[in-house]
Protein backbone atom coordinates (compact mmCIF):
# COMPACT_ATOMS: atom_id res chain seq x y z
CA UNK A 1 0.00 0.00 0.00
CA UNK A 2 1.42 3.38 -1.00
CA UNK A 3 0.27 6.48 0.83
CA UNK A 4 0.29 10.21 0.30
CA UNK A 5 -0.46 12.64 3.13
CA UNK A 6 -2.15 15.77 1.90
CA UNK A 7 -4.58 18.57 2.56
CA UNK A 8 -7.98 17.71 1.16
CA UNK A 9 -9.68 19.77 -1.52
CA UNK A 10 -12.92 19.76 -3.44
CA UNK A 11 -13.23 17.27 -6.26
CA UNK A 12 -13.19 18.63 -9.78
CA UNK A 13 -14.26 17.15 -13.07
CA UNK A 14 -12.16 16.89 -16.21
CA UNK A 15 -12.45 19.69 -18.71
CA UNK A 16 -13.83 17.60 -21.57
CA UNK A 17 -12.80 18.39 -25.11
CA UNK A 18 -15.36 18.11 -27.88
CA UNK A 19 -15.80 15.39 -30.47
CA UNK A 20 -18.45 14.41 -32.97
CA UNK A 21 -20.07 11.07 -33.74
CA UNK A 22 -23.56 9.81 -34.18
CA UNK A 23 -25.25 6.60 -33.24
CA UNK A 24 -27.73 5.08 -30.88
CA UNK A 25 -26.88 4.24 -27.32
CA UNK A 26 -26.88 0.46 -27.26
CA UNK A 27 -28.14 -0.51 -23.86
CA UNK A 28 -30.35 -2.79 -25.93
CA UNK A 29 -33.78 -2.89 -27.48
CA UNK A 30 -36.81 -1.62 -25.61
CA UNK A 31 -38.07 -5.15 -25.00
CA UNK A 32 -34.65 -6.44 -23.95
CA UNK A 33 -34.01 -3.56 -21.55
CA UNK A 34 -37.45 -3.88 -19.95
CA UNK A 35 -36.82 -7.58 -19.34
CA UNK A 36 -33.37 -6.84 -17.91
CA UNK A 37 -34.77 -4.14 -15.60
CA UNK A 38 -37.56 -6.44 -14.42
CA UNK A 39 -35.08 -9.22 -13.70
CA UNK A 40 -32.79 -6.86 -11.76
CA UNK A 41 -35.69 -5.46 -9.73
CA UNK A 42 -36.96 -8.94 -8.90
CA UNK A 43 -33.51 -10.09 -7.78
CA UNK A 44 -32.54 -6.75 -6.18
CA UNK A 45 -29.60 -6.66 -8.57
CA UNK A 46 -29.17 -2.93 -9.09
CA UNK A 47 -25.59 -2.14 -10.04
CA UNK A 48 -23.00 -1.01 -7.49
CA UNK A 49 -20.44 1.59 -8.61
CA UNK A 50 -16.88 0.72 -7.59
CA UNK A 51 -14.32 3.51 -8.13
CA UNK A 52 -10.65 2.54 -8.05
CA UNK A 53 -7.73 4.94 -7.60
CA UNK A 54 -4.41 3.71 -8.94
CA UNK A 55 -1.13 4.75 -10.57
CA UNK A 56 1.43 3.10 -12.82
CA UNK A 57 4.07 4.75 -10.63
CA UNK A 58 2.89 2.90 -7.51
CA UNK A 59 4.70 -0.39 -6.83
CA UNK A 60 1.70 -1.78 -4.93
CA UNK A 61 -0.76 -1.23 -7.78
CA UNK A 62 -0.03 -3.72 -10.61
CA UNK A 63 -1.29 -6.79 -8.74
CA UNK A 64 -4.29 -4.86 -7.38
CA UNK A 65 -5.02 -3.62 -10.93
CA UNK A 66 -5.42 -7.23 -12.07
CA UNK A 67 -7.79 -8.07 -9.20
CA UNK A 68 -9.84 -4.94 -9.89
CA UNK A 69 -10.10 -5.92 -13.56
CA UNK A 70 -11.55 -9.28 -12.52
CA UNK A 71 -14.17 -7.49 -10.42
CA UNK A 72 -15.18 -5.26 -13.32
CA UNK A 73 -15.28 -8.16 -15.77
CA UNK A 74 -17.62 -10.15 -13.52
CA UNK A 75 -15.02 -12.83 -12.78
CA UNK A 76 -15.35 -12.55 -8.99
CA UNK A 77 -19.07 -13.25 -8.59
CA UNK A 78 -18.53 -15.81 -5.84
CA UNK A 79 -16.53 -13.31 -3.79
CA UNK A 80 -19.08 -10.51 -4.26
CA UNK A 81 -22.08 -12.71 -3.52
CA UNK A 82 -23.33 -12.24 -7.08
CA UNK A 83 -23.72 -8.47 -6.69
CA UNK A 84 -23.19 -6.89 -10.15
CA UNK A 85 -20.86 -3.91 -10.28
CA UNK A 86 -19.76 -1.12 -12.58
CA UNK A 87 -16.01 -0.48 -12.43
CA UNK A 88 -14.19 2.81 -13.06
CA UNK A 89 -10.42 3.28 -12.61
CA UNK A 90 -8.96 6.74 -11.99
CA UNK A 91 -5.19 7.15 -12.43
CA UNK A 92 -3.92 9.80 -10.00
CA UNK A 93 -0.92 12.02 -10.68
CA UNK A 94 0.83 12.21 -7.29
CA UNK A 95 3.35 9.45 -8.09
CA UNK A 96 4.46 10.99 -11.39
CA UNK A 97 7.52 12.61 -9.76
CA UNK A 98 9.13 9.23 -8.99
CA UNK A 99 10.53 8.69 -12.48
CA UNK A 100 7.52 7.45 -14.45
CA UNK A 101 4.64 9.62 -15.64
CA UNK A 102 1.45 7.58 -15.82
CA UNK A 103 0.02 8.30 -19.31
CA UNK A 104 -3.54 8.01 -17.96
CA UNK A 105 -3.01 10.21 -14.90
CA UNK A 106 -4.87 13.43 -14.19
CA UNK A 107 -4.83 16.00 -11.41
CA UNK A 108 -8.64 15.90 -11.60
CA UNK A 109 -8.65 12.29 -10.42
CA UNK A 110 -6.35 13.18 -7.52
CA UNK A 111 -8.82 15.92 -6.54
CA UNK A 112 -11.70 13.45 -6.77
CA UNK A 113 -9.91 11.04 -4.42
CA UNK A 114 -9.13 13.90 -2.02
CA UNK A 115 -12.80 14.91 -1.96
CA UNK A 116 -13.80 11.36 -1.01
CA UNK A 117 -11.09 11.29 1.65
CA UNK A 118 -12.36 14.54 3.13
CA UNK A 119 -15.95 13.26 3.31
CA UNK A 120 -14.83 10.01 4.94
CA UNK A 121 -12.48 11.84 7.33
CA UNK A 122 -9.39 9.96 6.15
CA UNK A 123 -6.02 11.26 7.36
CA UNK A 124 -4.45 10.55 3.98
CA UNK A 125 -5.21 9.15 0.56
CA UNK A 126 -3.47 6.12 -0.89
CA UNK A 127 -3.11 3.86 -3.88
CA UNK A 128 -4.47 1.40 -4.59
CA UNK A 129 -7.73 2.68 -3.10
CA UNK A 130 -11.37 1.68 -3.55
CA UNK A 131 -14.55 3.70 -3.05
CA UNK A 132 -17.86 1.79 -3.11
CA UNK A 133 -21.07 3.71 -3.91
CA UNK A 134 -19.30 6.96 -3.03
CA UNK A 135 -19.57 6.31 0.70
CA UNK A 136 -17.28 3.45 1.79
CA UNK A 137 -13.50 3.07 1.50
CA UNK A 138 -11.14 0.10 1.41
CA UNK A 139 -7.51 -0.46 0.49
CA UNK A 140 -7.46 -1.69 -3.08
CA UNK A 141 -5.16 -4.63 -2.38
CA UNK A 142 -7.39 -5.97 0.42
CA UNK A 143 -9.92 -7.82 -1.75
CA UNK A 144 -11.75 -9.40 1.16
CA UNK A 145 -12.53 -5.93 2.53
CA UNK A 146 -13.50 -4.68 -0.94
CA UNK A 147 -15.91 -7.52 -1.64
CA UNK A 148 -17.37 -7.15 1.84
CA UNK A 149 -18.23 -3.52 1.10
CA UNK A 150 -19.75 -4.49 -2.24
CA UNK A 151 -22.01 -7.10 -0.64
CA UNK A 152 -23.09 -4.66 2.08
CA UNK A 153 -23.63 -1.67 -0.23
CA UNK A 154 -27.03 -0.03 -0.46
CA UNK A 155 -28.29 -0.34 -4.02
CA UNK A 156 -30.41 2.03 -6.08
CA UNK A 157 -32.08 1.74 -9.47
CA UNK A 158 -29.91 3.04 -12.28
CA UNK A 159 -31.00 5.91 -14.53
CA UNK A 160 -33.01 4.87 -17.59
CA UNK A 161 -31.21 6.17 -20.67
CA UNK A 162 -34.13 6.69 -23.03
CA UNK A 163 -32.17 8.21 -25.89
CA UNK A 164 -28.55 8.92 -26.74
CA UNK A 165 -27.12 10.78 -29.72
CA UNK A 166 -23.50 11.24 -30.72
CA UNK A 167 -21.69 13.87 -32.77
CA UNK A 168 -18.13 14.71 -33.77
CA UNK A 169 -18.17 18.52 -33.83
CA UNK A 170 -14.41 18.28 -34.31
CA UNK A 171 -12.16 15.35 -35.17
CA UNK A 172 -10.90 15.12 -31.59
CA UNK A 173 -14.18 15.77 -29.76
CA UNK A 174 -17.08 13.47 -28.91
CA UNK A 175 -20.38 15.12 -27.99
CA UNK A 176 -22.99 12.96 -26.25
CA UNK A 177 -26.58 14.11 -25.77
CA UNK A 178 -28.73 12.08 -23.37
CA UNK A 179 -32.39 11.87 -22.48
CA UNK A 180 -32.95 9.92 -19.29
CA UNK A 181 -35.34 9.36 -16.41
CA UNK A 182 -35.08 8.12 -12.83
CA UNK A 183 -37.52 5.72 -11.22
CA UNK A 184 -37.56 7.58 -7.89
CA UNK A 185 -38.67 11.11 -7.10
CA UNK A 186 -35.81 13.45 -6.24
CA UNK A 187 -36.97 15.87 -3.56
CA UNK A 188 -34.82 18.10 -1.37
CA UNK A 189 -31.38 16.79 -2.24
CA UNK A 190 -30.03 17.44 -5.73
CA UNK A 191 -28.50 14.64 -7.78
CA UNK A 192 -25.89 15.34 -10.44
CA UNK A 193 -26.06 13.22 -13.59
CA UNK A 194 -22.42 12.32 -14.26
CA UNK A 195 -21.08 10.70 -17.42
CA UNK A 196 -17.70 8.94 -17.57
CA UNK A 197 -15.93 7.63 -20.66
CA UNK A 198 -13.56 4.72 -20.02
CA UNK A 199 -11.07 2.66 -22.00
CA UNK A 200 -10.25 -1.05 -21.77
CA UNK A 201 -7.39 -3.27 -22.91
CA UNK A 202 -4.45 -0.97 -22.17
CA UNK A 203 -0.96 -2.47 -21.87
CA UNK A 204 1.98 -0.16 -21.13
CA UNK A 205 5.68 -1.01 -21.03
CA UNK A 206 7.03 0.85 -18.00
CA UNK A 207 10.63 1.96 -18.59
CA UNK A 208 11.28 3.89 -15.37
CA UNK A 209 10.17 4.27 -11.76
CA UNK A 210 9.19 1.58 -9.27
CA UNK A 211 7.62 -0.67 -11.92
CA UNK A 212 10.50 -0.40 -14.38
CA UNK A 213 10.71 -3.32 -16.79
CA UNK A 214 7.11 -4.42 -16.26
CA UNK A 215 4.26 -4.56 -18.74
CA UNK A 216 1.30 -2.97 -16.95
CA UNK A 217 -2.27 -3.97 -17.81
CA UNK A 218 -5.11 -1.53 -17.11
CA UNK A 219 -8.87 -1.87 -17.60
CA UNK A 220 -11.82 0.52 -17.13
CA UNK A 221 -9.47 3.52 -17.35
CA UNK A 222 -11.45 6.76 -16.98
CA UNK A 223 -10.47 9.22 -19.73
CA UNK A 224 -13.09 11.87 -19.00
CA UNK A 225 -15.84 12.73 -16.51
CA UNK A 226 -18.49 15.41 -17.01
CA UNK A 227 -21.78 16.54 -15.48
CA UNK A 228 -24.65 16.34 -17.97
CA UNK A 229 -27.37 17.93 -15.81
CA UNK A 230 -28.84 17.90 -12.29
CA UNK A 231 -32.08 16.61 -10.81
CA UNK A 232 -33.71 18.74 -8.11
CA UNK A 233 -37.31 18.44 -6.95
CA UNK A 234 -37.81 16.15 -9.93
CA UNK A 235 -40.79 13.78 -10.39
CA UNK A 236 -40.23 10.05 -10.77
CA UNK A 237 -39.89 8.83 -14.37
CA UNK A 238 -39.98 12.35 -15.83
CA UNK A 239 -37.48 12.72 -18.69
CA UNK A 240 -34.59 15.17 -18.55
CA UNK A 241 -31.95 15.98 -21.16
CA UNK A 242 -28.26 16.76 -20.81
CA UNK A 243 -25.11 16.98 -22.88
CA UNK A 244 -21.40 16.31 -22.33
CA UNK A 245 -18.28 16.56 -24.47
CA UNK A 246 -15.10 14.50 -24.26
CA UNK A 247 -11.73 15.07 -25.84
CA UNK A 248 -10.61 12.01 -27.80
CA UNK A 249 -7.05 10.83 -27.44
CA UNK A 250 -4.53 9.43 -29.92
CA UNK A 251 -5.30 5.77 -30.51
CA UNK A 252 -9.00 6.05 -29.59
CA UNK A 253 -10.77 2.80 -30.50
CA UNK A 254 -14.53 2.85 -30.02
CA UNK A 255 -14.77 -0.92 -29.41
CA UNK A 256 -12.47 -0.65 -26.38
CA UNK A 257 -14.45 2.18 -24.79
CA UNK A 258 -17.78 2.71 -23.09
CA UNK A 259 -19.80 5.17 -21.03
CA UNK A 260 -21.08 5.02 -17.47
CA UNK A 261 -23.97 7.26 -16.40
CA UNK A 262 -24.38 7.65 -12.65
CA UNK A 263 -26.25 9.84 -10.18
CA UNK A 264 -24.22 11.45 -7.41
CA UNK A 265 -25.27 13.59 -4.46
CA UNK A 266 -22.95 16.64 -4.70
CA UNK A 267 -23.11 17.29 -0.95
CA UNK A 268 -22.45 13.77 0.38
CA UNK A 269 -20.82 12.29 -2.79
CA UNK A 270 -22.97 9.17 -2.37
CA UNK A 271 -23.92 7.32 -5.55
CA UNK A 272 -27.67 6.89 -6.12
CA UNK A 273 -27.67 4.69 -9.20
CA UNK A 274 -25.47 3.79 -12.17
CA UNK A 275 -25.86 2.34 -15.65
CA UNK A 276 -23.62 1.35 -18.57
CA UNK A 277 -24.04 2.75 -22.07
CA UNK A 278 -22.24 1.13 -24.98
CA UNK A 279 -20.74 3.27 -27.72
CA UNK A 280 -22.41 2.30 -31.02
CA UNK A 281 -20.58 0.97 -34.06
CA UNK A 282 -21.77 3.90 -36.17
CA UNK A 283 -19.16 6.07 -34.44
CA UNK A 284 -16.48 4.22 -36.42
CA UNK A 285 -17.74 5.64 -39.71
CA UNK A 286 -18.49 9.15 -38.49
CA UNK A 287 -16.82 12.18 -39.99
CA UNK A 288 -16.46 15.52 -38.18
CA UNK A 289 -19.65 17.49 -38.57
CA UNK A 290 -19.62 20.36 -41.06
CA UNK A 291 -21.45 23.57 -40.25
CA UNK A 292 -25.16 23.09 -40.86
CA UNK A 293 -24.85 19.32 -41.24
CA UNK A 294 -27.60 17.29 -39.57
CA UNK A 295 -26.69 14.93 -36.72
CA UNK A 296 -28.35 11.65 -35.82
CA UNK A 297 -30.28 10.62 -32.73
CA UNK A 298 -31.54 7.07 -32.25
CA UNK A 299 -34.15 6.42 -29.58
CA UNK A 300 -33.97 3.28 -27.51
CA UNK A 301 -37.62 3.63 -26.53
CA UNK A 302 -40.23 4.46 -29.13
Amino acid sequence: MSRLCCCFGRSKVNDGAENVTKSSSTNGTKEGKLKEDAKREKQNQSLVLVEYFTSQGCKSCPSADLEFAKLGQGLAQDATGGVPIIALAYHVDYWNHLGWRDPFSSASWTLRQKAYGEKMQQDSISTPGIIVQGCAHAEGDKMESVTGLIKAAQRFPGPDVLEASYELPFRSTLRVSLTLAYKKRVEKQALDVMVAIYQNGQVTECSAGGNRGKFLSNEFVVRGLEKACSLHDWPAKKAITGQVQFGLWDGFIRAKCGLVVFLQDPSTLEIRGAERVELPESIDSMEPKEEGEESFSDALFT
